[in-house]
């Protein structure tokens, strides 16, 4: 996988902020007085929704970002990077504001992490107060404003801002807030009205929310006030119900023990959303069934004989299905190419066909009802929950479509050749041909089956047999009947060059399922924790369907050599340890080799210099994206510790996230003045620092680590 270029897409850069020695260092625009004033990227005004206010009235007024396309601000609660605007006022005496309100937010991804807050324009209202004893005529509101504005670097703002109004004993509040305010003030999040309800499980992952509103919701997203509390990037799957939703939202993994409460906004939709406070209860709630179709609540109306015919229909329907379509066509043009051998042979072919795919059945029946004895839940198409069976999957699949594609022949093969050698693989060819019915069957779910499927899981174990045996006889009775009536292949069109076409367009088909399933594949690591790599979330996605994608090149060319050459045992062997090194790549999971790093001093920097140790210093903070996603994709990547721990180079990690008079002198040493920065200190104490780029890739620090590490 080539690193460089998901680091090149997905690392930003970022400034300090919101210290006062940092926020001192800023260029302040604007005079304080009123009207909207222009900054990098955005445009900051004072605004309010009457120019009067009475004496002990109130007013709202606020601040208004308008930002540049594709630039965004952030909410009370960043989410894993930023930090919020900050109002500081200078009033009139008997004047005085309330808190900044933050308006309904929206989840921004950035590379491997989850940012919440606004683009395009926000407003964040305040209340204004004025005291009984406020003398009538014109006050000034003065104030300080600080943000982050953010798109692929993060730029600190500030700006002196001002609001002229006037106390007015006949002053009246405006009748129907209007503007940026009044539309940002009908966007704040309420509180749940009384008909609602709203319940917490805590499990060893997930929180679950379940909120009834008295009708179905089909949209839910949480924002927790309190930071750390959930992974902000995972996904966050909803179920909708008929008296509201379920949410489940993933525990962060620094979150040790459970909190007593949730504190956050559960946004329902862009102009809906509660402020929710409720209690968290112990516990674990299993995830909804993944069969696509819904599983009845109640199956009082569904007999074991009504489930039977029921799965034997769905599984003759299922042939029809754009998933396994192809497959019973390809057997139905074998069985006209080999209409003239006797009856018995094509009734065996049949046979063996029909056996491969109730095998199938029947262990995908065994895996589940293995599952549901363990306690755990799951339904039709279960296995394509996992990245092992997926890569599997998506390989043979993908293998068998480069055949068809006329890449080279293999036993499915739709010429025979006499023998016994061929009859045996004839038959192999109609066993294992029925296992791929089932196989790409699984991701289909055919009109009755969903009723059928859904009684099965719930009875004994004989009975969840019976039923998926009927789903299996259903699935193989079309090729079935077909092998033992022959004529009937009358009704398909007449052998020709036009099978050959046919049967490369058909590869097609597959290769789009083979699209499918990558993504189904990708998306199983949307939200993942972070693996020996560093490598977490997005990026997780990524890296797994780049990998898989390697494998299928291994696997087109270990095709290209069998239809090289074709029929040779040394073609063979060589195919298969081709294909195998593919299959390897999605599924090596390599070590952690993460090393350990000590905190920046410059006594650490000047004893490990004097031992004859090169050193590399990682300037970094908390709130600076940047550096967490170079550190991640780069710094953690096991290459760049190899040469690390090889090289013994000492680590030191300079945390600037609170002001370092010490790390801002050695940044100054350097000609920097912010982060991320990163510095090779080479081991002779008389050798220069080298200073590498704020955009990491791992060829840059391999090639720096090569020349600085140099005896």
């Amino acid at each position: 996988m080539n690193i460089r270029r998901l680091s090149t897409l997905l690392l930003v850069a970022c400034a300090f902020f919101f210290h006062p020695s940092a926020n001192a260092q800023l260029q302040v625009v604007g005079d304080g007085g009123p009207g909207p004033v222009k900054a990098q990227h955005l445009t900051a005004e004072l605004v309010s929704l009457a120019p009067t206010i009475a004496p002990g009235g109130t007013v709202q007024a606020g601040l208004v970002l308008t930002l540049e396309e594709h630039w965004h601000v952030y909410w009370i609660n960043a989410g894993d990077s930023g930090e919020p605007p900050k109002i500081t006022w200078t009033l009139p005496e008997g004047i005085t504001a309330g808190p900044m309100q933050f308006p309904i937010p929206s989840r921004l991804p950035l590379g491997p992490l989850m940012d919440f807050g606004y683009e395009d324009e926000v407003a964040f209202p305040v209340q204004f107060t004025a005291a009984s004893s406020v003398k009538s005529g014109p006050i000034h509101l003065d104030a300080i404003v600080n943000w982050l504005v953010c798109r692929e670097v993060c730029i600190p703002g500030k700006a002196h801002l001002g609001l002229n109004l006037t106390v007015d004993p006949a002053a009246t509040a405006p009748a129907q807030p209007v503007g940026a305010i009044g539309e940002a003030l009908n966007l704040i999040p309420k509180p749940l009205p009384p008909n609602a309800k709203l319940d917490i499980t805590g499990g060893k992952e997930d929180f679950v929310l379940t909120l009834t509103t008295g009708k179905r919701e089909t949209h839910a997203e949480f924002y927790p006030f309190d930071q750390d509390q959930i992974a902000n990037a995972a996904p966050q799957p909803i179920e909708s119900r008929a008296d509201g939703v379920r949410l489940r939202v993933r525990r962060s993994e620094d979150l040790k023990t459970l909190p007593a409460t949730l504190h956050g906004v559960l946004k329902l939709s862009d102009q809906i959303a509660y402020g929710v406070t409720a209690p968290v209860v112990p516990g674990e709630i299993a995830s909804a069934p993944s069969s696509k179709s819904p599983v009845p609540a109640a199956t009082g109306n569904v007999t074991t004989l009504t489930a039977i015919g029921l799965a034997f229909l769905g599984g003759i329907i299922l042939n029809l299905m754009p998933c396994v379509f192809p497959v019973l066509f390809l057997k139905g043009l074998a069985l006209l190419q080999s209409s003239g051998q006797e009856r018995k042979h094509l009734r065996s072919h049949g046979l063996v066909y029909t056996l491969g795919i109730l095998v199938s059945f029947w262990v995908i029946v065994a895996v589940l009802l293995a599952l549901r004895a363990g306690g755990s839940q799951a339904g039709w198409g279960f296995q394509l929950q996992s990245p092992v069976f997926l890569t599997l999957l998506a390989s043979g699949i993908f293998f068998f479509a480069l055949s068809l594609a006329g890449l080279f022949d293999i036993g499915l093969s739709l010429t025979s050749v006499g023998g016994d050698l061929a009859q045996k693989q004839g038959y192999t060819g109609s066993f294992f041909t029925g296992v791929l019915a089932t196989v790409v069957a699984t991701p289909c779910t055919a009109p009755l089956m969903g009723a059928a499927i859904g009684f099965a899981l719930a009875q004994p174990a004989h009975i969840t047999f019976a039923i998926f045996t009927a789903l299996g006889l259903g699935l193989a009775a079309p090729y079935l009947l077909l092998s033992f009536q022959p004529a009937w292949t009358r009704i398909l069109p007449r052998p020709g060059a036009w099978m050959e076409i046919f049967k490369q367009l058909t590869a097609v088909i597959f290769f789009a399922t083979v699209i499918w399933l990558v993504y189904v594949y990708g998306s199983l690591f949307t939200g993942a924790a972070s693996g020996a790599l560093g490598i977490s979330n997005a990026n997780q996605s990524i890296y797994r369907v780049a990998l898989l994608l390697g494998c299928f090149l291994m696997l087109a060319v270990a095709g290209w050599v069998l239809g090289k050459w074709p029929a040779r045992w040394t073609s063979t062997i060589a195919a298969i340890l081709i294909a195998a090194i593919g299959l390897a790549i999605p599924l090596y999971q390599p070590k952690d080799t993460t090393l350990l790093w000590a905190p920046y001093s410059q006594q650490a920097l000047n004893q490990a210099r004097a031992a004859g140790h090169p050193v590399f210093i990682d300037f970094t903070a908390a709130w600076c994206l940047s550096c967490q996603v170079n550190e991640r994709l780069v710094l953690r990547s096991a290459d760049v510790q190899h040469q690390f721990s090889k090289n013994s180079v000492t680590l030191l990690r300079a945390d600037w996230t609170q002001y370092d008079p010490a790390i801002t002198q050695q940044l100054a040493s350097i000609n920097r003045s912010g982060v991320p920065t990163y510095v090779i200190y080479p081991a002779p104490v008389n050798s220069a620092p080298d200073v590498l780029p704020e955009l990491l890739t791992k060829d840059i620090v391999l090639t720096a680590l090569q020349k600085d590490t140099k005896k």
